[in-house]
């Protein structure tokens, strides 16, 4: 709900609220599951609980990726998959063509499993580093009319404990990368 409110909204300041307050609720939400699973220093330790959870989210995961892979996706294939996230390779389709799938694919998940499970398409790549678990990045569509934006997850462009050069470059590098810009990418990896 509220990362929906985040796209509808055209006020930056809006934009920053509804920001942190989806970032409040994950972290609400990551620390209640933290306190069951805690076994021996958690405040309201519940390993079954824990478990049940982390097993219902697997099963999820694993339904949502077999569903995809035996499904008439236009030759989908899931390229990675982690805890609720899905990274669907739609190879030569168009950034058009991959939000129609990509919502064929989030329908149909969310109608194979009950309430309230929802699978939401949130963003197509066009073009995709994925590094390491939870570290990638990808030039973002978030609508068919965007532009594009590099989003980056996890790795050094983002991360707080990077030299701000670093970032800086590594930033840059993959812009032109993912705009095949590749002139301009060796005039400022040589400058």
């Amino acid at each position: 709900m509220v990362k929906n409110a985040i796209k509808r909204t055209k006020s930056k300041k809006l934009k920053r609220v509804l920001d942190a307050r989806q970032l409040a609720l994950k972290l609400v939400a990551n620390v209640t599951y933290g306190y069951t699973a805690a076994n021996w220093s958690g405040r309201m330790p519940c390993a079954e609980l824990a478990d049940a959870i982390l097993g219902k989210g697997r099963e999820t995961l694993e339904k949502a990726i077999e569903m995809v892979q035996r499904g008439n996706y236009g030759g989908a294939e899931v390229i990675y998959g982690d805890t609720d996230s899905l990274f669907v390779l739609l190879r030569g389709a168009s950034v058009a063509d991959a939000f129609a799938i990509g919502r064929r694919i989030a329908d149909d998940v969310t109608n194979a499993n009950p309430d309230p499970v929802v699978l939401k398409l949130e963003k197509v790549y066009k073009g995709c580093v994925l590094e390491t678990k939870k570290r990638y990045a990808g030039w973002m569509f978030e609508h068919e009319q965007d532009e594009g934006k590099l989003d980056a997850k996890g790795i050094e462009t983002v991360r707080r404990d990077t030299c701000p050069i670093v970032a800086e470059m590594l930033e840059k590098s993959l812009e032109l990368i993912f705009k095949q810009n590749w002139k301009k990418l060796v005039t400022y990896l040589n400058t």
